[in-house]
């Protein structure tokens, strides 16, 4: 280890006893803000957490730099992390249906066995987007068809988590039988 990477070392563990908060948090919390620009991931550090810009610094270049989660804790941020409890119903409804895998994109999850079954991420700031890869299943006005070619035959677009309901686990457990 360099000295200047024992340096970095020793100011982010210095950091963690200031502000009672663990590498894992302060990174959530950057991401959590939605925020982009260095300076003002910067700005927030020091107003939130008191820190100063040296401190706010290292933090923000380590929160950039830190791999994302495993997961869909980055998608759900800002306007749209009022979506992520429709999300975590969806997740846990379909955890029940056996192992598959979770390969987290920029903007959404993709969810693998042999193949993808299912695609789900923030569509807008109001609305969450399934998209569900089998055949042999009328699209109606909730179910929509896409056009051949495409990463998925089938969408359902929800607003509530209310609409994480039967149809819409039983249409999703079709997809996931479909692609083992």
């Amino acid at each position: 280890m360099s000295t200047l990477d024992k340096a970095v070392a020793t100011q982010l563990a210095n950091i963690q006893k200031k502000t009672g908060k663990s590498l894992d948090d302060l990174t959530a919390l950057v991401r959590g803000s939605g925020m982009e620009k260095h300076g003002e991931i910067v700005a927030m550090l020091k107003t939130t957490l008191g820190l100063g810009h040296g401190d706010a610094n290292t933090i923000a270049h380590h929160a950039k730099a830190a791999p994302a989660p495993a997961g869909d804790d980055t998608i759900y941020t800002g306007a749209k992390a009022t979506l992520k409890p429709v999300h975590d119903k969806l997740m846990a409804a379909i955890s029940k249906f056996g192992e598959f895998e979770i390969a987290p994109k920029k903007g959404y999850v993709s969810l693998r066995r042999k193949k993808q079954f299912a695609m789900i991420g923030p569509a807008t700031n109001t609305q969450v987007e399934v998209g569900l890869n089998m055949k042999g299943v009328d699209a109606g006005e909730r179910l929509k068809a896409l056009p051949p070619g495409g990463m998925c035959q089938y969408k359902v677009r929800l607003s509530a988590v209310a609409e994480v309901d039967v149809e819409l686990i039983g249409w999703i457990k079709t997809a996931f039988d479909s692609a083992g």
